[in-house]
């Protein structure tokens, strides 16, 4: 990490999106409904509520590049108790081998369920199950790059989980069509990273999925992780739902939008709000300074989001330094920290 002099200097000259190796695309959205049926918690989406709720976009790979070689979607609903989440996960060949929880599942192939609920990149959730659900839950205070606690034993009480296989696990002998799950987690475990234990009616948090899948080996009819000739694993696969543009999923600024409502008759398409590009550039300024890389060029003009012009502040403090921007848009003072937490003042 540079001296705050240092950095400050730097920040001088690299205060635009052009000092940014890859501009932000737009994350992913997604309207989840209210539901107002009893769900049987089994893998599958046989009732009405999960019929009439809305397929996401098909998983991407995680650099939004390649299209996956297995198609991948999921379904989101909410009640007074639960978030309810609903993946279909194509794949001819389902194994799984691990049985012990908070064990590193993503050596299996898995799906997973990263969430944030304030937005600001700290104490958020992770969460990973393989076919034999298996669970992994995990709580972070930071991303990695920010050198936080990872809780890797604590657990998503009162948390429901299951598992559909259209065809037989750990049998090499036929062709498989796929795998289902479905999870449910109580808002009072979720309450944990947020202030309240509340369904946030009417308001967004920032969600991403993803699905790790493997090249495997067949060994006396025993499926593992395919390995080269030097005797290393095969990389895997990522395949996202909103695309992180690295390999990275601890980047939660890049994560995808969740709008939850209650008008199940007429959910209505969920904006992205002004702000939230603001956000984006400012992280875009945040990453590059965590890197150390910058362009030495001369002062760059501010910024045009949104149709307004867009100038990074940069404010020195005893412990280092914070990034901020007083919204065009709203009003508010958004505000990055050296740990590289959100924060929002009216």
């Amino acid at each position: 990490m540079p001296t705050t002099r240092k950095l400050l200097n730097f920040l001088i000259l690299c205060v635009s999106f052009a000092c940014s190796t890859t501009a932000q695309q737009i994350p992913h959205t997604y309207v989840a409904k209210k539901n107002q049926e009893q769900l049987n918690i089994d893998g599958l989406a046989n009732e009405d509520a999960w019929k009439n709720a809305a397929w996401s976009s098909e998983f991407i790979d995680i650099e939004g590049v390649l299209t996956p070689t297995y198609k991948t979607r999921v379904k989101m609903l909410w009640d007074d108790t639960y978030l309810h989440f609903y993946a279909e996960m194509e794949e001819p060949h389902v194994w799984g081998t691990l049985k012990q929880r908070d064990t590193v599942i993503f050596y299996n192939n898995d799906f997973e369920i990263f969430i944030d609920p304030d937005g600001d990149t700290h104490n958020y959730m992770e969460f990973e199950m393989n076919v034999l659900n298996t669970i992994w839950d995990l709580y972070l205070t930071k991303p990695y790059r920010n050198h936080g606690n990872v809780l890797d034993h604590w657990n998503m009480k009162g948390l429901r989980s299951a598992v559909h296989i259209n065809g037989t696990v750990n049998d090499p002998s036929d062709t498989d069509k796929g795998w289902s799950v479905e999870v449910s987690i109580p808002w009072e475990v979720m309450g944990e990273a947020y202030k309240g234990a509340t369904p946030p009616v009417n308001k967004f948090w920032r969600i991403n999925f993803s699905r790790v899948n493997w090249q495997y080996d067949l060994t006396d009819g025993r499926y593992s992780r395919k390995r080269r000739e030097d005797g290393s694993f095969t990389p895997e696969y990522n395949w996202v739902w909103s695309p992180q543009q690295v390999i990275n999923m601890h980047e939660p600024e890049r994560w995808g939008y969740v709008y939850f409502t209650e008008d199940t008759a007429h959910p209505e398409r969920f904006e992205i709000p002004d702000d939230e590009y603001i956000k984006w550039y400012m992280y875009e300024v945040y990453r590059k300074i965590m890197t150390g890389e910058h362009k030495e060029e001369s002062l760059a003009v501010p910024e045009i989001i949104r149709g307004k012009s867009i100038a990074i502040n940069i404010k020195e403090e005893l412990k280092g330094y914070v990034i901020y921007v007083t919204s065009p848009f709203s009003g508010k003072q958004l505000m990055i920290d050296t740990d590289g937490k959100f924060i929002e003042q009216k």
